[in-house]
């Protein structure tokens, strides 16, 4: 399904893997309803919605704090005036497209159209938060997908420390 507004894989694919961890809950079936089946002619822009269910630190670290709707395209109409086919993107359909998302059961194929055919596939339990490359070039199907998981954060330890040994005081002589 074609989406208007920023199909980079660095804002999308972070936000489609959150999709099916949290609003979703791992059902691809009903993801696919909602983003191809659920949709008209296309999606203007996907929105923060697709975070419902997701924790607020994981939506604040994907949005920088800031909430829009997703929005499907609409009001679509032919040259002559009479209103417009629904019409699905397929492989023989992307000439001016730049990227392409595919779902998998085993997770989200990307695609760099200008460079590939094809892509590597993103697993869906990859964490959302991790940084996306978006060069085309990186996107080769027959290597890894260029992703690097973000740092854990430290463990704080609930124990209490142990305290300081007192200095020793010296001898006077």
């Amino acid at each position: 399904m074609y989406v208007h507004f920023d199909g980079y894989p660095g804002s999308k694919l972070p936000l489609l893997l959150a999709a099916y961890q949290h609003r979703f809950a791992g059902d691809l079936e009903a993801m696919a309803r909602h983003l191809i089946d659920g949709v008209e002619h296309g999606w203007d822009e996907l929105g923060t919605d697709l975070l419902d269910g997701a924790p607020a630190a994981l939506r604040r670290s994907l949005t920088g704090g800031d909430e829009y709707p997703s929005r499907q395209i609409t009001d679509v109409i032919n040259a002559d005036g009479s209103p417009a086919e629904r019409e699905l993107i397929t492989q023989d359909g992307t000439d001016e497209l730049e990227w392409a998302y595919v779902l998998h059961p085993h997770g989200i194929e990307v695609i760099a159209m200008q460079a590939y055919d094809r892509g590597p596939v993103v697993a869906w339990d990859t964490d959302p938060r991790s940084r996306v490359t978006t060069n085309p070039s990186a996107w080769h199907p027959d290597t890894p997908a260029p992703i690097v998981a973000p740092r854990p954060a430290p463990r704080l330890s609930t124990t209490a420390s142990a305290p300081a040994p007192a200095p020793r005081k010296t001898a006077r002589r």
